[in-house]
């Protein structure tokens, strides 16, 4: 197949940490200040998050600059968030005090709400099942992947409650979206020749 597919379902969202979640001023501390360091293989086994990553690397591979995702997408829905991150794979064998060997490092993260495709001035429902081109700004970064460490891309459709569920069909007002507004609907990422999703990495070509 030219690409691959999983179905969101607003009723079932992914969770933007490991769950059980903290409350944000937990008395006994909480993850929130830390999340965004979090390994990300507490999603792994879910249905709805596709995940791609490189061999091991033979060389450290450098990123400075700006990152985007472009994706080639389509759902059965008329509206949709697509979200992408781009994660440091580390090695089986690595140990430390703080990770474990397989450990998955979010470098970079964001999501663009299908509706907004076009511009936050002018929010337009998706046709269900055509292909069009999400970009994705992942915003700009400053790292390097070590050799031997994988380059991974997710993809996943909800991220709560960091990002407010997406009723996956278009209404005015997602505030005001009513019960039965909240559809599962099923995503496609395509990886053809002619479609072919990638995320552009600002590769630096200096010295080490």
């Amino acid at each position: 197949m030219s690409y691959d597919s999983y179905v969101s379902d607003p009723a079932n969202p992914v969770p933007y940490r490991r769950r059980p979640i903290e409350p944000t001023y937990y008395p006994k501390g909480s993850g929130w200040y830390t999340w965004l360091l979090q390994d990300q293989r507490f999603v792994d086994h879910r249905p709805d998050v596709l995940s791609w990553q490189t061999a091991p690397l033979d060389h450290d591979v450098v990123i400075r600059g700006d990152i985007a995702a472009h994706l080639f997408a389509s759902t059965t829905g008329s509206d949709a968030d697509w979200i992408v991150k781009l994660i440091d794979v580390f090695p089986e064998d690595y140990s430390s005090p703080n990770m474990t060997g397989g450990y998955q490092l979010m470098v970079a993260n964001d999501v663009l709400r299908g509706r907004f495709r076009a511009g936050f001035e002018r929010p337009e429902p998706i046709a269900p099942n055509r292909v069009l081109e999400y970009v994705v700004d992942l915003h700009s970064q400053d790292y390097r992947f070590l050799k031997g460490h994988r380059i991974m891309v997710q993809v996943q459709s909800t991220w709560f409650p960091i990002i407010d569920r997406n009723p996956q069909t278009f209404v005015p007002n997602i505030f005001t979206a009513q019960p039965g507004d909240f559809r599962p609907a099923t995503h496609r990422i395509y990886r053809s020749a002619a479609r072919a999703s990638y995320v552009d990495l600002p590769v630096w070509q200096g010295a080490p």
